[in-house]
């Protein structure tokens, strides 16, 4: 393989194994293999026209063309003529298909579903960097800034999906960097190949002296090793330098596991809460089996936020221990309230993948695989050392706690140290949530009272609208903007009223996991990804923290925030909250056969379901697309065999022009020698303009090699060439055509098997016509010029 064969090769190999790390983002890898085919075909299609050659704008230029062709075929043959022409309506699909693509990057959390836009944008985003790294490192001669493109995509990749500490990251970026050393060290090897035989000192005892080094090249050597410092160093230094923790880089990093050390740090996990619900795949999560007597109170809780700057709320940075055999009493809680021990059996989806395990509050016990840690303040398990939920099965024992309204009621004060802190507001927060807070509560006795006043405003009395679709924006004037328009999801709700309860000097955190799922028929509940949700907990003195429910039609209102019947003891009006204006949604599903239980969850059961649109099947549906696929291919064929048709063109005029004797003895002549000369180029024989008629059939003679009759052929054919060139006037002259062809064939038969196959398919000199078409753009713009536009007699000499 040639040098310029081998830098093409390692360019798309680059490109392919950084494209690797985008494999993460989708739960299908197909779309790669496609992305490979086109890519490849750019590369070939490119070494291919360099070999011609062509100039460089040109062959970039149509190996884009052929990029276009080829991402139009594959996702918009149905939109252009022929299934194959870019016309304008396949830039509009290629626009629809985008943006929606955009829409479902922004609604599927990681791996994503490989939607048609998704794919569109992964298959040409590779096919478009490939064209890059093969345009700069190939075309261009230079390998270094090729690292651009491929650095591109790399980020790219490792911004989407997030992950910095992972195993699956860390392979990634070697594929990465290996490729781009690998194109490195290709375009190093041919520029010492231009200099000849590079010396590699004398040779060693017992070799003969011509059998050259044993080892390879000093220069070869030092580029290796150079490219395994530098890999070495890019992987190291990252494992040696200090943790940043705070300031602005506190959020950014991955499950906080580190190293063994003893505290953790997340990212805040209602990133991708609103890309779950929003998704179209409700995908199973996780699966549960329990012997809770109430399923619909089955919250499956993940963490807690705690901490509030007037815009979000986070997670705080906790210490960990190891997991105890038995889990501490939770706090706040007195012997008196009522608890059931439940148990339940949990297994999460191989795809289902983060560090905190999801679990009914409060858990009591924990059997897990694998390495866990247990923080205590919010009772959750993370994962160290890339410990994942992925494919996980645990069981948790856990206690549904069951208050009165009495006791709630009469919570006592609580513990200084924690009222401070889950009471605590920024000086940012807008005047208008205490405001808003204080006079839905007015009249309330207590802060049990309190509570359930805005849970029920939120849920049923204040005209909220739940809609996973909106975008209140983002800072402290966020949840006034939601206050004023009351639209939003779980997100607005939690957050809203947690902010709330700190205002009013009530204990509250927002918590994070799922809605109680679905129940299937083998007692199972099915756990989805719509059903992820944020709820408040708020803490009272000897129940501890609290569920509340303030989004509407998601999950279910708690029995103790419920309006107490006449005929339950626990009725007393001074613990029980008033009956909201509005009926309670009930908690139970609805009996509706016509309506799904997930969607009942969500309250869309009120709307008429429209039919989804099917796309055609049928046998006249896949004939029309094979016929489409065959024109398309058809097409692509043609556009390959145009240099071949062209050259055949070509000769058939030159050596038809001998039968014209009629007129310019000297055409036929200078037509028949063109052909030789384009011919013997064609096989190999590069011509020089600067020899004359007879040094140039001397050369082609000496290169072909060539000799008895069609040696002399070719010197006829030079003999007649000077004849009509210089003599005052020259007669006509006949077998020219026969002269041609003799002295082809001879070239051809001294040629190898693939020269001649390039020769036919190839043609080194179907690059006239690009030739001419310069020369008439050069004419056309200097006919156009201002000196030739003046007249005459005004123009310069």
């Amino acid at each position: 393989m040639s040098g310029r064969g081998r830098l093409t090769l390692c360019a798309l190999v680059a490109t392919l194994l950084t494209a690797c790390a985008l494999l993460p983002l989708v739960s299908s890898s197909g779309w790669l293999v496609e992305a490979a085919a086109m890519a490849a075909a750019v590369s070939g299609a490119g070494a291919l026209m360099r070999r011609v050659p062509l100039p460089r704008s040109l062959t970039v230029l149509l190996q884009a063309v052929l990029a276009l062709l080829m991402l139009t075929v594959a996702f918009a043959r149905d939109a252009a003529p022929l299934g194959l022409v870019p016309a304008p309506a396949v830039f509009e699909r290629f626009g629809r298909l985008l943006s929606s693509g955009g829409e479902d990057v922004t609604r599927y959390s990681i791996p994503a579903p490989p939607t048609e836009g998704i794919t569109l944008m992964l298959v040409g985003g590779v096919v478009v960097i490939g064209l890059a790294v093969d345009a700069v490192a190939v075309t261009l001669r230079s390998a270094a800034p090729a690292g651009l493109p491929l650095l591109a995509l790399y980020s790219v990749a490792a911004g989407i999906s997030g992950g910095t500490g992972s195993t699956s990251s860390w392979l990634w970026f070697l594929l990465a960097a290996a490729g781009y050393l690998l194109l490195l060290l290709a375009e190093g090897g041919e520029r010492l190949a231009q200099w000849g035989r590079v010396f590699g000192g004398p040779p060693r005892a017992g070799r003969p002296p011509g059998s050259g080094p044993a080892r390879a090249s000093a220069p070869a050597r030092t580029g290796r090793r150079i490219g395994v410092v530098v890999l070495g160093v890019a992987l190291v230094v990252p494992l040696a330098l200090p943790q940043l923790t705070g300031g602005l880089l506190a959020d950014i990093g991955g499950d906080g596991s580190g190293l063994g050390g003893g505290t953790i740090s997340a990212v805040n996990p209602l990133v991708s809460l609103q890309d779950d619900l929003n998704q179209d795949d409700d995908r199973e999560a996780l699966r549960y089996r329990t012997n809770a007597p109430d399923g619909q109170g089955m919250y499956l809780r993940i963490m807690a936020l705690d901490q509030f700057d007037g815009a979000t709320w986070r997670f705080s940075q906790r210490r960990v221990q190891d997991v105890p055999a038995a889990l501490p009493a939770p706090q706040g809680l007195s012997s008196d309230v009522s608890t059931t021990r439940i148990s339940t059996s949990i297994t999460a989806a191989p795809w289902y993948r983060q560090n905190y395990l999801p679990m009914p509050y409060p858990a009591t016990a924990v059997k897990a695989g694998g390495r866990w840690r247990y923080e205590p303040e919010g009772r959750t398990l993370v994962g160290d050392r890339g410990q994942s939920t992925q494919d996980a099965r645990y069981t948790v024992d856990s206690l549904e706690v069951n208050p009165t309204r009495r006791q709630l009621a009469a919570a006592g004060a609580p513990p200084a140290s924690l009222e401070r802190q889950y009471t605590e507001v920024p000086s940012s927060l807008p005047p208008v949530v205490k405001a808003t807070a204080r006079r839905i509560t007015a009249g309330s006795a207590n802060a049990y009272e309190r509570a359930v006043a805005l849970q029920d405003w939120f849920a049923t009395d204040g005209g909220f609208t739940y809609d996973t679709h909106v975008n209140s924006g983002t800072g402290p004037d966020a949840i006034t903007r939601f206050l004023k328009d009351k639209r939003g999801f779980c997100v607005h709700f939690s957050f809203t009223m947690a902010a709330m309860a700190r205002t009013l000097g009530i204990p509250a955190r927002v918590a994070v996991g799922f809605a109680p799922g679905t129940p299937e028929g083998d007692g199972t509940v099915d756990v989805g990804l719509r059903d992820a949700h944020a709820w408040p907990e708020l803490y009272f003195q000897g129940v501890g923290w609290t569920r509340f429910e303030p989004t509407p039609s998601r999950g279910s209102l708690p029995d103790y925030t419920l309006p107490a019947s006449p005929s339950d003891p626990d009725s007393d009006a001074s613990t029980r909250p008033a009956a909201p204006d509005s009926a309670t949604p009930s908690a139970a599903p609805s009996t509706s056969s016509s309506c799904a239980a997930q969607d009942q969850r969500l309250g869309a059961c009120d709307q008429a379901a429209a039919p989804a649109p099917q796309p055609p099947a049928g046998p006249g549906a896949r004939t029309g697309g094979w016929a489409l696929l065959g024109g398309g291919i058809a097409l692509a064929v043609l556009l390959l065999v145009l240099p071949l048709l062209y050259r055949l063109r070509v000769r058939a005029r030159r050596l038809g022009a001998g039968s014209h004797l009629g007129g310019d003895p000297a055409a036929p002549v200078l037509a028949a020698w063109r052909e030789l000369l384009d011919s013997a180029w064609d096989l190999g024989i590069v011509p020089d303009e600067a020899h004359t008629p007879r040094r140039a059939a001397e050369r082609i003679v000496r290169l072909g090699p060539l000799g008895g009759r069609a040696e002399e052929a070719v010197h006829r054919l030079a003999g007649a060439v000077e004849q009509v060139l210089y003599a005052p006037d020259p007669a006509p002259r006949a077998g020219l055509a026969q002269d041609v062809r003799l002295a082809v064939a001879a070239l051809r038969g001294s040629a190898g098997r693939a020269a001649r196959l390039r020769a036919l398919l190839l043609p080194r000199s179907s690059v006239r016509v690009v030739w001419a078409l310069a020369d008439r753009r050069d004419a056309l713009a200097d006919r156009w010029t201002p000196g030739r536009l003046l007249p005459a007699s005004r123009r310069r000499p």
